[in-house]
């Protein structure tokens, strides 16, 4: 029953697969070598496209920390609502130290004339007692639960601000492309055929470009995540050197291990070159170059992260935002711990051929 669904689901995926080709063709335009004017107009316009969905983006997740902040804010007026009556607790059991009343207490437990009267002080006393702990307890508890919330409201208050900021200048960046896009149309000597170009450009990116171009970046932080497997195939990459290790990663392996863990992978190729990653594929019309370097960073744990320094669609480059959309959306590094227990990363080194990273015992 289970293989039945399964292979319907897949039918299903091939049929849909099939449709989004046959509806959205490739735009004739990718078949033609493009002039330096029609390359601009048209990287602009995707631009746009992708800085709006941006803003989209960044309005709905502001939209969201204003409902958590409002949210926070009431529950920051019960806590201190809660905090004055701890507090009044609190400074009455403090006061009664200060004024001699469990010291008084603790003399009648003292002065006691037979063990009957002094255990019964004792256990009023030790009630008395644990209801002060009790009290100063609570009143501590909400105390840092204040605090907590206060920190909490602070930081959504600034990211709430790091937002509109970022809001802004995208709307001026849209603004300032839009104006260039405009501009081009209206000097081109054929302003309509680059209006179709940049219709046929849109519709291809928003309804298969961009899913194609995240189903490989899904596929490749898929494979990452087994990374571990490749030093079971290539246990010669790591070898012990000055007190800690040395794992080299060859092109031709890193390619035989990223193909074999995804049939989508096989038409990708990866190269090392001096300092950068360059990753290209083509499939069905797409083409994909995908650019990038490697960093050793230890927030929030000792990791070899993955940059995505550009990033071009069949010839147009994408930009920024998309570029780090999709850096934070999909995980292409890998962790040394995970290789090697008690190790950490200090370098990671792309050179022609190979990536060599260099790690220490961190007992």
């Amino acid at each position: 029953m289970n293989r039945r669904i399964i292979s319907f689901c897949s039918s299903c995926a091939l049929i849909a697969s099939l449709f989004m080709t046959l509806v959205f063709p490739i735009p004739p335009a990718y078949a033609l070598p493009l002039s330096e004017e029609e390359q601009e107009v048209l990287e602009k316009s995707l631009s746009i496209v992708e800085i709006d969905r941006e803003i989209t983006r960044i309005e709905i997740k502001q939209q969201d920390t204003e409902r958590s902040m409002l949210k926070l804010s009431r529950e920051l007026a019960k806590t201190e609502g809660q905090m004055l009556v701890s507090q009044e607790r609190a400074g009455a059991r403090l006061r009664a130290y200060y004024m001699g009343e469990r010291e008084d207490l603790l003399a009648a437990l003292l002065s006691a004339n037979s063990w009957k009267d002094f255990f019964t002080v004792l256990d009023y006393y030790q009630l008395i007692m644990e209801r002060d702990r009790d009290v100063l307890a609570a009143y501590k508890k909400e105390l840092a639960k204040l605090n907590k919330s206060n920190k909490q409201l602070s930081a959504l208050a600034g990211e709430l601000e790091e937002m509109k900021n970022n809001l802004l200048k995208q709307r001026e960046r849209v603004v300032e492309l839009q104006r260039s896009v405009d501009g081009k149309l209206g000097a081109s000597t054929d302003p309509e055929h680059l209006r179709a170009m940049i219709e046929e450009l849109t519709t291809y990116w928003e309804n298969v470009g961009l899913h194609e171009v995240r189903r490989y970046f899904r596929a490749l932080a898929s494979a990452m995540m087994d990374f571990q497997d490749f030093l079971k195939d290539h246990q010669d990459s790591l070898v012990s050197e000055n007190g800690g290790y040395v794992l080299v990663i060859r092109e031709e392996d890193l390619n035989a291990f990223l193909h074999g863990k995804n049939a989508l992978l096989s038409n990708m190729a990866f190269i090392f070159e001096e300092e950068k990653i360059i990753a290209t594929g083509s499939r069905e019309g797409l083409d994909l170059r995908v650019e990038g370097h490697y960093s050793v960073e230890n927030e929030p744990q000792n990791a070899i992260v993955f940059h995505v320094d550009r990033l071009v669609f069949n010839g147009l480059e994408l930009p920024d935002t998309t570029r780090l959309e999709l850096q934070n959306d999909f995980d292409l590094g890998f962790y040394p711990q995970k290789i090697v227990p008690f190790v950490k990363a200090e370098e990671a080194v792309i050179q022609k051929g190979t990536l060599t990273v260099k790690l220490k015992l961190s007992l």
